[in-house]
């Protein structure tokens, strides 16, 4: 069953065909798996062989194309396309050196009579390759190719009132994970079985309701190495003086809703403590910060400002806009609360809000995916905002 009813997909299309058409684009090629799901309610693990949405101007229903084994068993049947609006290459397309998936786009393309109108592709995303628009190129030698990378995320940005529900219940997962992950923690506890439940937790879901794969996996950096915020497990047991970060995201119908505590197992250090308070401090401060006409840098400063009180610094940014996507990021690669972000925040945007501390011997994460209101911002998760001691 689709998550969203045909009337919901029909005004995400109009809004993306507006932009196109603002932008002088008659052709939209999205590649993205995120973007293909919010156009289409496609949602399969088939992102790993080359499939695409072709997007006109005056067709109110995408075209899907892609394997014929994803496209006519599982892109017809779970969608809201019908049977005309659904392609299919065969097989010896797959991983081929004779041919590209995308010489078999260009003849759908020259069928469509777009062969040599202004054609946009997701020139950034991490799904289509050199080849993939070597090939387009080829096939299609009359077509003016442009950039539409992010076209479809900055519409993405702004939830409808039924993705706020799918994240709402994202949340609800992530709050039994976390609370998973730091009962599992122990001295002699082994790092992968901490990841284990985790996972269990994140995919049983709860009573109500079922969960995702995420889109990243567990990252759980620990001791020395808390400081490097994206590594993820070993098979090394704990040991006693150990602080741990871990930062996981509960996902619902591929929606997600993200969360990071810290979590010291024996009685941390000063310095940790100080950090975390201070981590915590400038948290509150940015949340408070966040209403719809405030800029995405605006929030960052106010975090910056405890910072400074303190006699600290921050390099990176201190959260981003996030919500509906597939590995590798639940990030939407839009706005982010860092200096020189001049994005105005609006209600129903989603932010993960991750104001980390990294040092060379350990790290503090304690973060917020939040939900932009009228007047301020909600928190999805409700779960303390403290370091943790075991």
């Amino acid at each position: 069953m689709l998550p969203f009813t045909e009337v919901e997909y029909r005004e995400r299309m109009r809004k993306v065909q507006a932009n196109m058409n603002t932008k002088g684009i008659e052709v939209l090629l999205v590649t993205d798996p995120a973007n293909m799901a919010y156009l289409s309610g496609y949602n399969a693990w088939s992102f790993y062989v080359h499939q695409v949405l072709i997007v006109t101007l005056d067709d109110e229903m995408p075209i899907f194309v892609g394997r014929y084994m994803d496209a006519f068993c599982g892109a017809i049947k779970t969608t809201w396309l019908d049977a005309g609006h659904v392609r299919a290459y065969s097989d010896d397309y797959v991983q081929s050196t004779e041919k590209h998936p995308m010489d078999y786009v260009a003849g759908v393309l020259r069928e469509l009579d777009a062969g040599a109108k202004s054609i946009a592709v997701e020139m950034d995303n991490y799904y289509f390759t050199a080849s993939c628009f070597e090939s387009l190129k080829k096939g299609l030698p009359d077509a003016k190719f442009v950039n539409g990378n992010l076209l479809v995320n900055w519409v993405r940005i702004i939830k409808s009132d039924n993705e706020i529900i799918l994240q709402k219940r994202a949340a609800r997962i992530v709050e039994k994970a976390m609370q998973t992950a730091i009962d599992s923690l122990d001295v002699g506890v082994r790092q992968c079985d901490v990841a284990a439940n985790i996972y269990h937790a994140l995919v049983s879901g709860t009573e109500e309701f079922g969960g995702d794969y995420p889109a990243i996996v567990p990252l759980m950096p620990c001791g020395e190495t808390a400081g490097a915020p994206h590594l993820t497990w070993t098979d090394e047991k704990y040991k006693s003086g150990t602080t741990v970060v871990i930062e996981i995201a509960g996902s619902h119908q591929r929606y997600h809703s993200p969360l990071s505590r810290t979590i010291a197992i024996g009685e941390p250090g000063d310095q940790v403590k100080r950090v975390a308070d201070i981590t915590v401090e400038g948290l509150n401060e940015a949340l408070a910060t966040i209403k719809p006409g405030v800029t995405c840098e605006e929030v960052e400063l106010a975090w910056r400002r405890v910072l400074k009180k303190y006699g600290l610094e921050k390099e990176s940014r201190i959260g981003y806009s996030m919500g509906l996507n597939y590995p590798p990021d639940w990030g939407e690669h839009t706005a982010s609360l860092r200096p020189g972000d001049k994005t105005i925040i609006q209600p129903n945007m989603t932010f993960h809000c991750i104001p980390g501390m990294y040092f060379d011997d350990f790290g503090v994460e304690i973060s917020e995916a939040l939900r932009v209101t009228e007047n301020g911002c909600e928190t999805l998760a409700n779960f303390p905002r403290q370091l943790f001691i075991k």
